[in-house]
C-alpha cells in the first residue's frame, strides 16, 4: 500500500510542520488576548480626557502648593481640552488628600499634586500612614523644585542666623515656630533648627501655609520655614524677615544662604509633582506627562514660576518616580535625628 505522503515529505517533517502550525496558532491567539488588554489603554489615552480631570492639592488654598498647580492650570485646560479642577483636601501635613488620590478611582480622571513632605517625609513620620508612596500612585512627573526661606516677624529682631539663635537663647520660652503641618519638610527643618540652636522652641503645626502666615504675622508664632512663593510678599513688605535660605532664588535675592552663615546641613528644597492612583493606564500617564512637560518648556510659564521662586522641571514619570524612593530614607535619617513622629 502506498504511502499517503509524498516520499519527499516525511512524515516527521509534516509532524514538525502541523507542531510549528498549532504554535503559531496559541502564539496568534496569545497576542490577541494580550491586544485585547492593551487596547482599551490605548483607546482611552487616544479619547482622553473626554470630560473633566480633578487635580487634588493636599493643602489649602492661598498656600505656595497651591500656587504651582493654579499657575499652570489654564495651560492645562487648553494642552488637554477639557477643564481641570483644583480640589483642595488639607489636613494631617498634606496626607488627607493624597490618601484621598490614592483610593480613587485609576480612571485618568483624580491625580495629586504631590511634593517631597506627601510622597517622602510622610513616610518616617506617620506610623499609620493611610498610603503607600511607592506602591499606591503612578508618577506623571515633576512641576518644578524651591527653596526654603526662615523667616521670622519683627517682634524677633533678628537679620542673620547668629543674632536669631542669640536671641532664641536670651528668652528661649518665649518663641515658637510654625508649619505647614505636622510631618512636612517646613516641619523637619524648623525641628532641625531647634536642635542647631539648642532651646526648646515649641512647634506649632498649621493646615497649610495661609494659616501659618496670619499666625506669624500676629505673633503668635515667631519663625517658619517656608517657600519662597507664599512668604516672598510680606518680605518685601517689610512684614517678615529672611533670615536664611537653603539655596538662592530669582524671588529673593540677596538672602544670604545657611552654608554663607556657616552653617552646613540646610540645603533642601522641595519638589512639586503630579501622581495618579495606580492602576491608571500608562498611557494615560504619558499623555499628562506630554501636555504637562510641553507647558514647563514654554519660556513665559518659567519666567512666571521664577517670580514666584520656582524653578520649572520637565521630566519623565520615571525621574520622578526614583526621586520618591531615594527622598524616603533621606527624610527618614533626618526624622530619626530629631525624633519627628506624628502619633
Amino acid at each position: 500500500m502506498s504511502h499517503p505522503y509524498p516520499s519527499e515529505f516525511p512524515v516527521n517533517d509534516l509532524s514538525n510542520a502541523l507542531s510549528r502550525r498549532r504554535s503559531l496558532k496559541v502564539a496568534i491567539a496569545a497576542s490577541g488576548v494580550l491586544f485585547g488588554v492593551l487596547v482599551p489603554g490605548l483607546a482611552a489615552a487616544q479619547t482622553w480626557p473626554t470630560r473633566s480631570l480633578t487635580i487634588v492639592v493636599p493643602f489649602p488654598a492661598g498656600g505656595g502648593t497651591d500656587m504651582v498647580i493654579r499657575g499652570i492650570q489654564p495651560q492645562l485646560q487648553k494642552e488637554l481640552g477639557q477643564p481641570v479642577v483644583i480640589d483642595n483636601r488639607a489636613g494631617a501635613g498634606g496626607t488627607i488628600g493624597s490618601a484621598y488620590v490614592a483610593k480613587a478611582t485609576p480612571d485618568g480622571y483624580t491625580a495629586g499634586l504631590v511634593t517631597t513632605s506627601t510622597h517622602a517625609v510622610s513616610v518616617s513620620v506617620y506610623p499609620n500612614l493611610p498610603y503607600n508612596p511607592q506602591r499606591d500612585f503612578v508618577y506623571a512627573g515633576f512641576i518644578g523644585t524651591s527653596p526654603y526661606v526662615l523667616a521670622t516677624n519683627a517682634s524677633v529682631k533678628s537679620s542673620d542666623v547668629k543674632s536669631l539663635v542669640a536671641n532664641l537663647q536670651k528668652n528661649p520660652q518665649r518663641y515658637s515656630f510654625a508649619s505647614v503641618g505636622a510631618g512636612t519638610v517646613s516641619h523637619l527643618l524648623g525641628e532641625q533648627f531647634k536642635a542647631y540652636a539648642g532651646v526648646p522652641l515649641v512647634h506649632v503645626p498649621y493646615r497649610g501655609a495661609a494659616p501659618a502666615y496670619t499666625d506669624l504675622l500676629g505673633d503668635q508664632v515667631q519663625l517658619m520655614f517656608d517657600n519662597p512663593t507664599g512668604l516672598a510678599p510680606y518680605i518685601k513688605s517689610g512684614k517678615l524677615t529672611a533670615v536664611a535660605t537653603t539655596a538662592h532664588n530669582a524671588l529673593l535675592t540677596g538672602i544670604p544662604t545657611f552654608q554663607e552663615q556657616g552653617i552646613p546641613n540646610f540645603t533642601q528644597s522641595l519638589w512639586y509633582g503630579v501622581a495618579f492612583p495606580k492602576g491608571t493606564p500608562s498611557p494615560i500617564v504619558e499623555r499628562f506627562n506630554q501636555a504637562l512637560n510641553k507647558i514647563l518648556t514654554d519660556r513665559a510659564v518659567a519666567a512666571d514660576f521664577a517670580s514666584k521662586g520656582i524653578n520649572v522641571r520637565p521630566s519623565t514619570p520615571a525621574e520622578l518616580q526614583a526621586t520618591v524612593v531615594a527622598d524616603i530614607p533621606y527624610w527618614g535619617r533626618i526624622a530619626q535625628a530629631v525624633g519627628a513622629k506624628i502619633d
